[in-house]
């Protein structure tokens, strides 16, 4: 016999149908890339790769309002390895954080009882990943320890709080939106509760002033209740009303976007683009068109444009209906290019934005400017050969300066492209309920080459003619089943029955009783024998029909005053071996009989019986008849038993009904036992061979349905009650396990039955099928024991894909998951062109690393700028000339989203062109002088002044503001007016008077001074951005450094940040010594590794410059074939390079005396 193999192991899981409609806000995309989305009281984990449910969490008693994942904001090696933590909150007040890969609750947190309102993971620290943001109802924020449930801190409010959002720039400022406005906090933190009570903005009204009144009553819409931060620009907010997007500066609308029926905006942070969802379930992406106000314009007011987001792409819409509507939107935080879509009847659509090359527009009327694709790929210039993944992230696929309305770079020829959505994943959810659950024949020696765990749900059916509910199923052969159905009653209380035979290989389906089925009493069960031959249809107030399933045909319809049936069973006994048997005999006989005696000797009988077995396996099935039986019970308890064979229909014993039990409702037969359940909840055990029956009330009510579990002496039993559900061992006549409704779980029970030998799957009221373990306890199930990719080998194989950047062994990449076996990413991870920092880059976005994605994102760019400004320098000093030709591509600006990180050049443009924008749309006198301060800080005087002097003269700043016109006007540049007003600045300053004293100290040249003022009251984000726009390089680095060293100190502990902050200053140096301190060896040695291929010539060259020979040579014998020149002008008539014998303290010793 071929030995067979059987893994029919079946996770716990939890099949979801229509969402409620306080799951509405329930989704979050992690940076893990894994959806959560809220169900009823369950959490659904979805992979998006496969459009699959990898994980359900159920510990939740009400419905889950919110769901946030855990950022991964930190750097991971094995002592802190990837995680998939999750916290939810219910509509009782109860939040949970799970350990999504065990399944299990890591802690439980309870402040009140109302629903809450909105949840966040602090990310701006080093020191802690724990600390989770909640806001309990009516007006409280809370700030937990969500690895221990300990609360830290606890604010209220005056006004009730709906939802918060922090500002992705600067987490020390919180907005918090309330019913009446928004409140703006500037000084949150982690150690303390906020000091203030925030700054209040009224935004009941789209068009009203923002002044500190409150609006009439009558104002003209209302927000939704929707707002978000804008990730690419920073103190830009989105507040979504029922018509119109608003766009605007914290405090002062900025722009308005007319979008149809909007009901939610994701602001992109890797372009600036906003994802809208509509009411009709349709996605639309809007791209910035360019602000950038042309040279020759002499007017600010005049030549700065409108902020305008233009519509570049757009899904196809769902059809909505009552009960089907869009709920939510989220994108994946990573790659930015993909949305889900969130349903109200449990869908989520998988949406994916792709590019595709175009010509040239046709159109030039349309107002719409052409997109590009950029010209490099992961942060670096694309090589001519080098392969490349157009659809990698939004980044990859709209070229960022081309977005900004700028001209090509010269050199370049970028390819323009459009945007499309294409629908890559669907996962249904399961229909309303009621519904009825029926599990496939178990799994045997016979059917184990094509068995298939199949489970058939019926559901209720609505048109407009006829409305019928599914009210049973039976399986008649793995493929094959027979399912019933009921219409509503008439007046006379007949209904349409409806008995369909659906075959799934073919999908043929008919009615299995033909044309009978209208005007008569409904149908209370369908009961398929044993052997799968014949069927039996009891209705309610009719005789029961007896039929032949391999036939179609009606076998008896019995008598008038036949008994009413209130439960039936088959027999699990027949006749059919001893039928085998004799048929078997009969055709040996007839096979020995053509053999002759001489022949039969030399005859084996093995291929008589092979033979044979042949002919059974073809003949048997429809040549044999098999004999059984079933009993049943009348509204006495009088127990009935039947015999079928063939056509042959005969009554047998009958048993008088057991005095302790009630009316019966349900029987369950199993080899010598069979079990008998009553409307009262008792249940009787039979013990057929030893003709002994024992009696147990379970006190839960009316016995529903029982089941018995399959396999061989598997004598579990699963009984269904009004209220719950209990597993018993008939053996021993005790019970296993049990469920119960508003004891342990929140949903009543609808349909039971077994999916395994030892999991049981439950049909519930809140829309959902669950497969459980026998104990009932929960769906949840420890993925790492299941065929996926977790948590504790991805860290694995993120370093063995970076070790393949610099060693010759190669790993086969097909055990990874989809991604990496993607045939593109296959192709670009195994291109010799792709270069460390590349890789480096490619690796952090697969793996969601959010650390390692910022860190190398700008590692990468100032490397490589650094480097080609030294190859410039070097090639400039040694009097060397280049053909146009041979330039290198000119390094593009870092992403302005980066803020303060980015070049002082293009920030200081982006300032401006901001400045110019708010200038346009001044609505108060308060934004005015908001904006003549930017201004005079830009150095703007002149356009100042003009803002300055409009001040009308009923203002009771007109006086100042005049003064100020004039001072600005006449200030020179002389000793005694400069030491004048830097006393009066240090004056101002002293007492409180920062920001004047600031712009004073700006206006005579002192911003070094004004920075430095800065950073000592604290205001270390303002001086960063004042030395970004006014300090020259030299001076800017000097303030950048010591806001780096403020950072890693131990109460700001943000030496993550510090790091970026040194990379953007060039101080590649410090940044490896602070990764080897921060005890981050692999990411410090691929950062060095980086550095030497990006500038190694050019240090051995300089120790070469400083009469450093050995250590020149040893930097050079590193470079590898780029640095035989420099070995060979070295030891030049030498006779060849000799061996290079310094130590690493020598090397150390010459960097130092380089420094």
């Amino acid at each position: 016999m071929i030995p067979y193999t059987v893994n029919i192991k079946l996770a716990a899981r939890t099949l979801t149908g229509t969402l409620s409609l306080q799951n509405k806000t329930a989704v979050d995309w992690g940076w893990q890339g894994l959806i959560a989305q809220g169900c009823h009281s369950s959490i659904l984990i979805i992979d998006p790769k496969t459009a699959q449910t990898i994980q359900v969490l159920e510990k939740h008693k009400a419905n889950v309002v919110k769901v946030k994942w855990s950022r991964e904001n930190y750097y991971h090696n094995i002592s802190s390895p990837y995680c998939l933590r999750l916290a939810s909150g219910d509509a009782s007040g109860k939040i949970i954080v799970w350990d999504v890969v065990s399944g299990t609750a890591h802690c439980e947190i309870q402040e009140h009882s109302k629903p809450i309102q909105d949840l966040e993971w602090l990310w701006n620290q080093d020191a802690s990943r724990d600390l989770l943001l909640a806001v309990h109802p009516p007006n409280y924020i809370v700030l937990w320890n969500g690895d221990t449930g300990t609360k830290l801190w606890k604010k209220s409010y005056a006004e009730n709080i709906l939802s918060f959002s922090f500002d992705p720039f600067d987490p020390s400022n919180m907005a918090l939106l309330t019913s009446e406005g928004i409140v703006f906090i500037t000084d949150f933190t982690h150690s303390k509760p906020p000091g203030s009570a925030g700054k209040k903005v009224y935004i009941a009204s789209p068009h009203a002033s923002p002044a500190h009144t409150k609006p009439a009553p009558t104002a003209a819409l209302a927000p939704t209740g929707a707002k978000k931060a804008l990730n690419k620009v920073k103190n830009f907010i989105v507040i979504i009303y029922v018509i119109k997007i608003h766009y605007g500066h914290y405090e002062h609308l900025i722009s308005t976007i007319s979008c149809c029926l909007c009901c939610q905006v994701i602001p992109c942070a890797q372009r600036d683009a906003l994802y809208c969802l509509h009411e009709n379930g349709c996605i639309t992406l809007r791209v910035c068109r360019s602000t950038a106000a042309p040279e020759e314009a002499a007017d600010p007011e005049q030549a700065a444009q409108e902020l305008v987001y233009d519509l570049r792409s757009q899904c196809d819409a769902i059809r909505v209906t009552k009960t089907v509507r869009p709920y939510r939107m989220v994108i994946c935080p990573v790659n930015e290019n993909n949305a889900a879509l969130m349903v109200s009847d449990g869908r989520v659509m998988l949406w994916e934005l792709k590019s595709h090359p175009s010509k040239p527009a046709t159109n030039p009327s349309s107002g719409l400017s052409p997109l590009y694709s950029p010209v490099s790929f992961c942060g670096a210039p694309l090589g001519p050969n080098q392969k490349k993944i157009q659809d990698l992230s939004l980044n990859s696929m709209i070229g960022q300066t081309l977005t900004a309305g700028e001209a090509p770079p010269p050199n370049t020829s970028p390819q323009e492209v459009q945007l499309k959505f294409l629908l890559t994943g669907l996962l249904s959810g399961l229909p309303l309920p009621p519904f009825a659950i029926r599990m496939c024949p178990p799994l045997t020696t016979k059917n184990i080459n094509h068995y298939q765990p199949l489970l058939a749900s019926g559901i209720h059916i609505k048109s407009v003619c006829v409305c019928l509910s599914c009210r049973g199923i039976e399986w008649v052969s793995l493929t094959s089943f027979l399912s019933f159905a009921t219409s509503s009653p008439n007046n006379m209380g007949l209904v349409r029955n409806e008995l369909q035979y659906v075959d799934l290989p073919t999908g043929r389906c008919f009615a299995f009783r033909g044309e009978r089925g209208n005007d008569e009493p409904p149908i209370e069960m369908i009961k398929v024998s044993h052997l799968k031959q014949y069927l039996v249809v009891v209705f309610r107030d009719k005789p029961l029909e007896l039929w032949d399933i391999r036939t179609g045909t009606l076998l008896r319809e019995m008598a008038k005053n036949f008994p009413t049936v209130t439960a039936l069973e088959w027999s699990p006994s027949h006749n059919l071996k001893s039928l085998k048997k004799k048929q078997m005999a009969a055709r040996e006989a007839m096979a020995r009989q053509t053999v002759s005696d001489a022949e039969q000797s030399s005859v084996e009988s093995s291929v008589i019986s092979l033979l044979q077995d042949a002919e059974s396996k073809s003949e048997t099935s429809q040549a044999i008849s098999a004999r059984e039986h079933f009993v049943f019970t009348d509204t006495d308890g009088q127990v009935y038993h039947i015999t079928v064979e063939g056509n042959t229909v005969k009554d047998g014993a009958r048993i008088p009904p057991d005095g302790s039990m009630g009316s019966i409702a349900c029987i369950a037969w199993k080899g010598d036992t069979l079990v008998l359940g009553d409307v009262d909840g008792n249940l009787n055990f039979w013990d057929l061979k030893a003709r002994l029956s024992r009696g147990t009330p379970t006190h839960r009510g009316w016995v529903k349905k029982i089941r018995f579990a399959p396999g061989k002496g598997n004598q579990k039993l699963l009984v269904m009650y009004t209220d719950g559900a209990e597993v018993w061992d008939t053996k021993e006549v005790q019970m296993v396990s049990s469920i119960r409704f508003g004891r342990n779980v929140n949903y009543k029970i609808l349909d039971i039955d077994w999916c395994t030998s030892d999991k049981v799957v439950l049909a519930s009221d809140d829309g959902c099928i669950r497969v459980l373990e026998m104990a009932m306890k929960s769906a949840s199930y420890r993925m790492d024991e299941q065929d996926l990719t977790v948590t504790e080998t991805s860290r694995f194989w993120k370093d063995i894909i970076l070790i393949q950047a610099y060693c010759t062994v190669t790993y086969d990449h097909s055990h990874l998951d989809v991604d990496l076996a993607d045939i593109d990413m296959k192709s670009v991870l195994q291109d010799p062109e792709l270069s460390l920092l590349q890789r480096c880059l490619l690796v952090s976005r697969l793996f969601g690393d959010e650390s390692d994605l910022h860190f190398w994102t700008i590692a990468s760019h100032y490397l490589q700028s650094f480097a080609q400004a030294r190859q410039l320098s070097l090639s400039t000093a040694d009097g060397q000339t280049q053909s146009e030709g041979t330039h290198p591509p000119p390094q593009s600006p870092l992403d302005i989203c980066h803020d303060t990180l980015c070049e002082s050049s293009s920030f200081q443009k982006f300032q401006l062109d901001r400045v110019r924008l708010q200038e346009v749309k001044r609505s108060s006198y308060e934004h005015t002088k908001k904006c003549a301060d930017q201004l005079l800080l830009l150095g703007q005087t002149d356009r100042a002044v003009q803002l300055l002097l409009e001040t009308c003269a009923d203002n009771p700043s007109y006086y100042c503001d005049s003064l100020k016109a004039c001072l600005v006007t006449t200030i020179t540049s002389s000793g005694p007016s400069q030491s004048t007003i830097k006393l009066v600045a240090t004056n101002m300053i002293a007492n409180g008077k920062l920001a004047e004293g600031v712009q004073l100290l700006c206006l005579i040249d002192k911003a070094a001074d004004a920075c430095r003022y800065l950073q000592t009251y604290g205001e270390w984000n303002r001086a960063a951005w004042l030395a970004k726009v006014l300090l020259s390089p030299a001076e800017g680095s000097d303030v950048l450094k010591r806001w780096a060293e403020h950072l890693c100190s131990p109460q700001v502990n943000q030496k993550s940040k510090a790091i970026l902050v040194l990379l953007s200053l060039g101080c590649f140096y410090k940044v490896g010594e602070m990764l080897h301190s921060m005890r981050y060896f692999d990411r410090a040695a691929l950062f060095i590794e980086a550095c030497l291929k990006s500038g190694v010539m050019e240090y051995a060259r300089l120790l070469r410059s400083l009469g450093l020979r050995e250590g020149a040579a040893l930097w050079a014998s590193r470079a590898g074939s780029a640095g035989e020149q420099l070995m060979e002008e070295l030891f030049q008539g030498e006779g060849g390079a000799p061996e290079v014998i310094l130590n690493e303290d020598d090397v150390k010793q010459g960097r130092e005396d380089t420094e």
